[in-house]
């Protein structure tokens, strides 16, 4: 495949990618504009014994770190609030948030763009949860019926930021929680302790009100089957601290629902 053909495949997500991270059209697009150039000017630029889209984005990394157009404003419609957020965070991290969670890179992936390490690439992630969570603090709810697990979720949640208002091991505990402080967040296992599921507490929750849902579970396999409808936001288990931070700060970031409401009844 060409160069050419190599860009025009991903030029959409390098413009979402470019607009999110400059906080502006004009300048995310003189970015772009700016990795074209210089893939005109030097196509061996481009380095062609990696992932291409992974090459792209580590081009364009390296462009916004040394061309200076990052205050570049333009006159656009007032802010999404995900976008309002995201301009709260600091650069670094913010590219970091933005390759895992908007873009779907792995973290190895994010990693190598960055030019970092995963351990260093897991810190940056974990920092935008804190600094979304300073922006957009909210009450989680966890349902999960093993203990010690739940203990690292609360730890983990209050870390990042954000107030737990309680730990449910069943599906009647869970709706009795719910019901005495509603929560602006879920984090549910699926199986739990009596035989009860948490995507059933959850479908019961989340007829009565809209919240982000994520479901932490030990079977992902059985719930990412292509059949709809499927979990919006699923971790599987055992979990990395890091991987859990960066899906709350994207649930959040987003204000993405469990399923799209549709198609809740069939669930």
């Amino acid at each position: 495949m060409s160069t050419s053909q190599l860009v025009a495949q991903h030029l959409p997500f390098l413009r979402r990618y470019a607009r999110a991270l400059s906080g502006s059209q004009s300048a995310g697009d003189a970015y772009v504009t700016a990795l074209l150039e210089t893939l005109i000017a030097d196509p061996g630029t481009l380095d062609r014994t990696i992932d291409p889209r992974v090459a792209l984005y580590s081009l364009l990394t390296r462009l916004w770190d040394s061309v200076a157009l990052n205050a570049q404003v333009d006159a656009l419609p007032a802010p999404l609030q995900g976008e309002r957020r995201l301009s709260h965070i600091t650069p670094v991290v913010r590219q970091a948030f933005l390759l895992v969670s908007l873009e779907g890179f792995s973290e190895e992936e994010a990693a190598g763009i960055l030019d970092i390490d995963v351990p260093t690439l897991r810190n940056l992630v974990e920092d935008a949860g804190r600094e979304l969570a300073a922006e957009i603090a909210t009450d989680v709810l966890i349902i999960e019926d093993e203990p010690f697990i739940a203990l690292d979720l609360e730890g983990l949640v209050e870390g990042l930021g954000h107030r737990v208002t309680g730990i449910a091991r069943t599906h009647t505990e869970a709706v009795d929680l719910a019901r005495r402080k509603a929560p602006g967040l879920i984090l549910a296992d699926i199986q739990l302790a009596d035989g009860s599921s948490g995507l059933d507490a959850v479908n019961e929750l989340i007829e009565k009100t809209e919240v982000p849902v994520i479901f932490i579970t030990a079977y992902p396999e059985r719930f990412l089957t292509g059949v709809r409808p499927e979990p919006a936001f699923l971790i599987a288990k055992p979990f990395q601290p890091s991987t859990v931070a960066a899906v709350i700060s994207q649930a959040l970031f987003f204000e993405r629902r469990a399923r799209p409401r549709e198609q809740r009844a069939t669930a």
